[in-house]
């Protein structure tokens, strides 16, 4: 390592051993989308098989992108992590647009969307807290927006803002939440398919009653699920099944969050390649046994449309009431763990970036207990704001305005851009490969070269998919990601040169 980056991460504590490393994996994975998004995803694709099939598509990309991001990983263990990546294999450009991208969508929008997950399950405990009960009305902005603040989208800004406030505090805090957390609700995602599977399993249940493959028998139609939609055959089940893997992916995504925190991980070249692959696996495993504990419990018009969310459908199946009361306290000691590992990651890399000059400089500096606090807030206050938005539609039957769900919407901003740059990520494993043939790899990816190009060519499928049946959404992410373009030009004015990677290694 240079003296340069030395300098850069001095401060930065290797305080992380392979057990945090993988807490921060599996914890930043499980938060709110496998207990909610199924429904949506059932919605869309309209049977048990292919919701499953949607789960385990989404599981292939996390598992194939994590086999590639271990190599990077463990070859360039930095602050930053992923920035680090696509900076060192496509030019300073790229990597701030991914650090742009993630603090205006990507971050702050997954942590905004866990919060108000956080909220709604509050709701269920206390009914005042809802998404529909304003302190401020929506206010309209422009075409098809508002912003509103309710009092799930307030309780959603205090966890933000509290959680923010605790990772200023120093990594110890910060960890101890993160794996007093993880292992709680890991615990509790398992009870809960233990208790869809050895109690809740019955005749009744999508399992038995739905047509697993044939999602026409069991009255879909590609035009409910996609007003608009064109096809009506084969290809408008393929183009919703990727609509369906949005949810999955998101409930999937932030695996790639232990490499922001790489500085600060004992032993980064052998312990963030373990962390990666055994979290990931050991994710997708549960998502998948969760989803067959729905369909094996409830009838699949419960897990399209339940009270509250599916998981809680399933708990209250079995045991009533209580059940639901248990899986909303559950969901909310998930959420608040998940974003608990949001948090600390994410100010790592404006951290990272901002040391390059290539974001605000107090943004590059740490507090005495040696973490990135300015860094901190800066991201807290915009995940807080990304709560406020709503979209607004006219529902053609009333012909009375109808505001998106926030937890919906802000899934769909952040898909698309995370897969774009998801996608360069693995791509420069082979660019890396060629560019810096002698460095030091203390792990390869398995499969090389199959294993990253499936991942690259299911991504680029999805990203169109979304382009085609999701423009206004989508596009608001990728327009996000393109801001960043002129304040690049701009910074890159008083950016410091870079040695070449060879000199860093």
């Amino acid at each position: 390592m240079s003296n340069q980056q030395s300098d850069r991460d001095g401060k930065l504590i290797r305080g992380l051993s392979l057990l945090d490393a993988t807490m921060i994996v599996i914890g930043s994975m499980i938060g709110s989308g496998i207990f909610i998004t199924s429904a949506e995803s059932a919605r869309t694709i309209g049977s048990p098989g292919w919701l499953i099939a949607a789960w385990a598509l989404a599981g292939v990309l996390t598992i194939t992108g994590a086999l590639c991001c271990a190599e990077l990983a463990a070859m360039m263990p930095r602050a930053g992590g992923q920035y680090v990546f696509l900076r060192e294999a496509y030019g300073s450009a790229t990597g701030f647009l991914f650090g742009w991208s993630l603090f205006f969508v990507i971050q702050t929008g997954t942590i905004a969307a866990v919060a108000v997950a956080f909220a709604r399950f509050m709701g269920v405990l206390a009914p005042a807290i809802s998404e529909s009960n304003y302190l401020i009305a929506p206010t309209h902005l422009f075409g098809s927006y508002a912003i509103s603040l309710s009092t799930a989208q307030l309780v959603a800004i205090i966890l933000i803002l509290l959680l923010t406030a605790t990772n200023t505090r120093g990594l110890k805090t910060g960890k101890l939440i993160q794996n007093s957390f993880t292992f709680t609700k890991t615990a509790a995602l398992i009870g809960l398919i233990l208790v869809g599977l050895l109690l809740g399993w019955n005749s009744e249940s999508a399992a038995y009653t739905s047509s697993w493959w044939n999602p026409w028998m069991n009255g879909w139609n590609p035009q409910a699920a996609q007003p608009g939609l064109g096809a009506t055959d084969s290809t408008a089940l393929l183009m919703l099944l990727g609509l369906a893997m949005v949810g999955p992916l998101f409930a999937q995504s932030a695996w790639n969050n232990v490499t922001f925190t790489g500085s600060e991980i004992r032993d980064p070249g052998r312990n963030l390649p373990r962390a990666l692959l055994i979290g990931c696996f050991a994710v997708v495993a549960l998502y998948l046994l969760a989803n067959l504990a729905y369909v094996v419990t409830l009838p699949l018009d419960t897990i399209q449309k339940p009270q509250n969310s599916v998981a809680t459908a399933t708990m209250q199946a079995v045991m009533g009431r209580p059940g639901t009361i248990l899986m909303a306290v559950a969901i909310m000691i998930s959420t608040f763990g998940c974003n608990n590992g949001l948090i600390l990651a994410g100010g790592r890399v404006y951290y990272a970036m901002a040391r390059d000059r290539l974001f605000f400089s107090r943004v590059g500096t740490l507090n005495s207990r040696h973490v990135p606090a300015v860094a901190l807030i800066a991201q807290g206050v915009w995940a807080s704001l990304l709560t406020l938005p709503r979209t607004v539609k006219i529902d053609p039957a009333t012909n009375q305005e109808v505001y998106g769900n926030v937890y919906t919407q802000l899934l769909e901003y952040i898909i698309s851009a995370d897969l774009v740059f998801y996608a360069l990520m693995v791509g420069a494993v082979i660019i890396m490969r060629r560019k810096a043939p002698e460095a030091e790899r203390p792990y390869r990816t398995f499969g090389y070269p199959i294993v990253p190009l499936i991942y690259i060519v299911l991504a680029v499928l999805l990203v169109i998919d979304l382009a085609i049946l999701k423009p206004s959404t989508s596009g608001i992410g990728y327009l996000l990601v393109l801001t960043g373009i002129p304040v690049y030009f701009i910074w890159r004015k008083t950016a410091k040169p870079r040695p070449a990677f060879e000199e860093q290694g």
